[in-house]
This record gives structure tokens, sequence and C-alpha cells, in this order.
């Protein structure tokens, strides 16, 4: 299989350490693909999360799934943090639209290791709705990187008691792909069944 994701650049980013583990790379995508896969992404014009199951993507976008789950994927970015994922769950989410209400500092669930975001928006020219690594869970100022949800940006993370993020308030079209390598089978059933609970919910109240 062709993967669409750029290993080599993936392979020659280099963590921080500060405030927790993470790195990013602004062209995680093969450049001549990456407007194909946006163009692939599933139609969600509402907030929240949602699984792959719920919702249909093109091919280019589901070439792009197929990518992650790559033994050399797995490898490369568990590498990078000294956590071996090799056999753990991965769950993928998509999100389509951001409310004002998104975006809030928070630390991500002690179910996952690891997570990586992969965002596909053709273009960022907003000043809002940049993701921010952050010292501290009170302070959206208090940050040290800020990273553009531009055409295939991508932001990897180790989950730590600190590794608090968010965003400065932004409402419109906003996707990404995040993916979580977790601790269990459990803990994927459990958040799968909340995303897909949460888009149920979501289609009735439409």
């Amino acid at each position: 299989m062709t993967t669409l994701l750029n290993l080599e650049a993936l392979k020659q980013a280099s963590p921080n350490d500060e405030p927790f583990p993470y790195f990013y790379l602004d062209q995680a995508i093969d450049p001549e693909r990456v407007n194909g896969v946006i163009d692939d992404f599933p139609a969600i014009n509402q907030g929240g999360s949602f699984n792959l199951d719920d919702v249909t993507g093109g091919d280019n976008f589901n070439q792009l799934v197929q990518s992650l789950d790559s033994a050399e994927f797995r490898s490369i970015i568990g590498g990078k943090f000294n956590v071996d994922v090799s056999d753990n769950p991965m769950m993928v989410t998509l999100r389509g639209f951001s409310r004002k209400k998104d975006g809030r500092i928070h630390t991500d669930s002690k179910t996952k290791l690891l997570t990586i975001l992969i965002y596909l928006n053709k273009e960022w020219d907003a000043s809002s709705g940049r993701l921010r690594i952050l010292r501290d869970g009170e302070n959206m100022e208090n940050f040290v990187d800020e990273v553009a949800p531009g055409p295939g940006t991508l932001i990897a993370f180790k989950v730590t008691d600190n590794c608090w993020h968010g965003y400065p308030a932004f409402e419109g079209k906003r996707q990404s792909i995040q993916i979580n390598f977790l601790t269990s089978e459990s803990a994927n059933k459990k958040h799968q069944f909340f995303h897909g609970l949460s888009a149920k919910l979501k289609r009735l109240k439409g």
C-alpha cells in the first residue's frame, strides 16, 4: 500500500521536552495529495468528535486513514516518545466544525498514551483556532508554541498529567483527524461508544 504520509519528514522531526513531550510538522502528508484528502474529508457540519463508522469519506481520505494504521507509523511515533505502541489499540476520531465553546484548556484522558492531530484545512488565515501548547491549565496566553491547523499539519504529544493544550475560541469549519493510542481495548470500546452515542444524538437533534 502506498502511504500518503511523509514518513521521512516524520522520522526527522525532533520532539520538545518542555512543558511536556511534543513535536509538530507542517507537511505530514504528501503535498501532491493533501488537497485531494481535504476534498474527500467527510462532511461534518456539527461540533464534537465523530467515529469513522459514523461518517463517510472519499477515496483519498480513506487512503490516508489506512496509512495511519501501519507498523511503520506506530514505530516512528512511539519512538519519538519512547513509548511502545506496536500492539496498542488505535482510535481515530474526526472533527469538522468548531464551536465557540470548543478548544478550552484541557489535558487528555489517562486512557490515552499518545495523541496525534492531523489538520485538514486548505488554509488558515484566522488568528484564533490555532492550537497552543500551554504551561498551565489556567492561562491561554501562557503558551510555548502555537500551531496553525493548516493543510496536513501534524502535532503529536505524549499524554501526561501536565499536557495542557487548547486554542482561542473559533467558530466555523476546522477539520482534523485525531489519532490516539490507548492503554487497552476496553478503553477503546468505551471511547468509541461515547463518541458514537454523541453522534447519534446530534443527528436526532438535527
